[in-house]
């Protein structure tokens, strides 16, 4: 039988939060879906239609995404919001206990936006790693 995860790594009030700028596939990248993500991004929400449909989308995308990712000592949603809101200096970075690449993006500027996007890529994947002790 099939252990569930009942923790609430992605829940759907951060969803919501990040959907303010879901025009910009925030909430898109945070529920593991990057490919999405990126195409809300160039298209501004699939030109703001997608966006709107989101609304209704977002308790299923969170569902999906707590049976995939698991709890640890990072918190998805605190490196989540850190990203999204604080990203150019990388607070997120820092927030993980990664150092150097913190203070490399907070004296570039987040890699000059494309450490940025690799991490919007890679972030539940990075703190998954993390919160499963292999580094």
């Amino acid at each position: 039988m099939e252990q569930i995860n009942t923790d609430d790594s992605h829940p759907t009030v951060i969803g919501y939060i990040l959907w303010i700028f879901g025009f910009l596939g925030a909430h898109r990248f945070y529920y593991g879906r990057p490919i999405t993500g990126t195409i809300y991004f160039f298209t501004l929400g699939l030109f703001f239609i997608g966006w709107i449909v989101d609304l209704f989308l977002i308790p299923g995308m969170s569902r999906e995404a707590r049976q995939k990712f698991r709890e640890g000592p990072i918190d998805y949603n605190i490196a989540w919001l850190l990203l999204t809101f604080l990203g150019a200096f990388g607070i997120h970075r820092f927030y993980q206990g990664k150092w150097i690449s913190g203070i490399i993006y907070l004296l570039t500027g987040g890699v000059f936006l494309i450490g940025i996007i690799y991490d919007f890529w890679t972030m539940n994947e990075q703190i998954d790693v993390i919160n499963s002790g292999q580094k």
